[in-house]
């Protein structure tokens, strides 16, 4: 038995709460046991040794907000576990408060999941040496791509292969926009209102459309994949907010479309920018997909296509890394 502490339960959160629920009976015919024994978030949380039902959070958290009166030390100091999975919002200039909690619990002798790209990107490197100093696995397809398993592709089934490039639309919001606009060759600021009022993109939109989000998870597959040490401070970034119906339609006129393609190469070579794509190649790809294309020394070009976002695509990849930890 897998004794398992949530720390975060906003969208990710509950749709992992949601998961382990509905695959309670596929995971105990692989022989898997997973008892949650504690969720904290930033209003309170619940503990109960015994094991916690998930269906229950939910439910607590449809009304309001967790109980008052617990906090992460609290489970930190009190509670025996064996897995913590991190899923707080990001802040990617500090990778506070998450890149605590994970170092808490790595110093505490568990292992870590975490879809938080923040901690990743501004400490990958000492929280990577934490990991192995603690004899501990440290697990984060999440941050990366949602449901796409890129890490967990290059980790195990390209195995042995040397990584020279990677290129990829990281960023669902930005490639929604760019393929909206081109589709109907209407103004960026028309489909950004357009994508705000369906979800797709924050009322602040400025972390997708600027290249923050994609700068970030490309700091991070450099550093996981390529073995690069590099940071945000490495990447060099354009937006999407200067793209003009006039360049969409001269780019389909030329047979081109134009995405926010976010690149990296073995000479620490980082890059976030619209690019002209040939209209059939693999990453012209319409509305929120994310999309990943790795040169290798051995498997020549691989390409890989996946939902980028989504409460239950996210936690997929965590229940991905909470069975690969755990077999």
């Amino acid at each position: 038995m897998q004794r398992i502490v949530l720390v975060g339960c906003g969208v990710v959160g509950q749709g992992f709460l949601e998961i382990i629920s509905r695959k309670r009976n596929i995971l105990k015919r692989m022989g898997l046991d997973f008892r949650i024994v504690g969720v904290i978030d930033s209003s309170g949380g619940v503990i109960d040794e015994n094991g916690i039902d998930p269906l229950k959070i939910l439910e607590i958290k449809k009304r309001g907000n967790l109980p008052e009166g617990i906090r992460f030390e609290d489970v930190i100091n009190s509670v025996d576990f064996d897995i913590g999975i991190e899923v707080t919002p990001t802040n990617p200039d500090t990778g506070e408060p998450g890149l605590s909690y994970i170092k808490a619990m790595i110093e505490r002798g568990v292992d870590v999941i975490t879809s938080n790209k923040g901690p990743l990107i501004v400490a990958y490197k000492d929280l990577m040496r934490l990991a192995s100093k603690n004899g501990v696995q440290f697990k984060f397809e999440a941050t990366v791509g949602g449901a796409m398993p890129v890490i967990s592709l290059v980790e195990r089934s390209l195995a042995g292969n040397q990584i020279l490039s990677i290129e990829g639309i990281f960023n669902g919001t930005s490639n929604y926009i760019l393929s909206r606009m081109e589709k109907e060759l209407l103004p960026y600021s028309q489909v950004l209102l357009e994508a705000q009022e369906l979800g797709i993109a924050e009322k602040d939109p400025t972390f997708d459309v600027e290249g923050i989000d994609t700068a970030g998870k490309l700091v991070i597959l450099a550093n996981a994949i390529m073995g690069i040490d590099a940071g945000i401070k490495d990447v060099e970034i354009t937006g999407i907010t200067g793209i003009t119906t006039e360049a969409m339609d001269l780019a389909q006129r030329n047979g081109y479309a134009i995405r926010l393609i976010g690149e990296a190469n073995r000479e620490g070579q980082l890059k976030v920018s619209p690019k002209l794509i040939p209209r059939f190649h693999p990453l012209a790809l319409d509305g929120t997909l994310n999309a990943a294309l790795i040169q290798t020394d051995l498997a020549g070009e691989v390409f890989i296509i996946g939902r980028g976002a989504g409460k239950i695509e996210t936690a997929s990849a965590i229940l991905s890394d909470l069975i690969s930890i755990s077999t």
